[in-house]
């Protein structure tokens, strides 16, 4: 399919030079890089990125994801370290943290999650976190963990309609992550959730809008919507691209439905200017 005239988005990597020494400094990873981000030289042009922790190579075999697949390396066990000194080293006051999905770890790589969001809390309570946390196989013991993290914002993306689960999100079941939000939510009332999905991958509007309604009703907060495109010609391939206005009616279902705040549009990322989510609500 051809792209229409609204999805004209360049990346500039001219813009990227300052946090990509950075990171390479710190030997860190970001999500931003590793699945192709069409927003990636906006954001790093202004020292934004969403920062990957547990290495770069996912478990999973996602057909629409862009990070490698394979067998993982070594979990590193000073990368919380290294990551609060490049959070010191590019002044950021709100930080996402994410990671690819690792199976192949008794807890799902949740302590490197809750150590990473302690290391960067210790600069200062002023200093907001954001993890975007995988499904950890639904294990009612490890989300228990996640709901005493100390991150202001814990997200997980159902990525699209149950329908499709099959086709896009092998490995995951639709209710396993709903029921992590929802657990988290009951067992921590003060955090912020947060979810997100892609549009243009064959859905049907009454199944976006049932994954709203689902969403509501296990108390999430913040929803964004944005356009799948296609890492590759080996990927799962875009069915539709949605057009603008279609963004907004979706924008205002959601709203109407209950969420706090809504982000849709071609080019929304669930991290993609995470910090407005919090903007008057703190």
């Amino acid at each position: 399919m051809k792209k229409p005239v609204w999805l004209n988005k360049k990346i500039n990597f001219l813009d990227c030079g300052k946090l990509k020494k950075t990171l390479r400094e710190f030997k860190l990873h970001t999500v931003c890089e590793e699945s192709m981000c069409p927003n990636l030289s906006e954001c790093f042009g202004l020292g934004i990125a969403t920062f990957m922790i547990l290495g770069d190579i996912c478990t999973r075999d996602c057909s629409f994801c862009g990070i490698k697949k394979g067998k993982p390396e070594i979990i590193d066990e000073s990368e919380p370290i290294r990551l609060k000194e490049a959070v010191k080293c590019l002044g950021l006051d709100y930080i996402v943290i994410t990671s690819p999905t690792r199976d192949d770890l008794d807890d799902g790589g949740l302590g490197m999650f809750l150590a990473s969001v302690e290391s960067i809390k210790s600069l200062g309570s002023f200093k907001k976190v954001e993890i975007l946390v995988p499904d950890f196989l639904g294990k009612k013991d490890l989300i228990s963990k996640l709901s005493t993290s100390n991150a202001d914002v814990i997200a997980h993306n159902l990525e699209t309609v149950p329908s499709l689960y099959p086709y896009v999100r092998k490995g995951a079941v639709y209710k396993s992550s709903l029921n992590l939000l929802e657990r988290v939510k009951q067992s921590n009332s003060k955090v912020y959730t947060k979810s997100g999905i892609m549009l243009g991958l064959g859905e049907k509007e009454e199944e976006v809008i049932n994954v709203m309604k689902d969403l509501v009703n296990v108390g999430c907060d913040f929803f964004t919507l944005g356009q799948y495109l296609s890492p590759s010609l080996n990927h799962y391939k875009v069915k539709k691209y949605v057009k603008p206005d279609e963004f907004i009616s979706f924008k205002k279902t959601a709203l109407e439905l209950g969420f706090k705040k809504v982000k849709a549009g071609s080019y929304v990322r669930s991290s993609y200017k995470a910090a407005d989510f919090l903007i008057n609500e703190t």
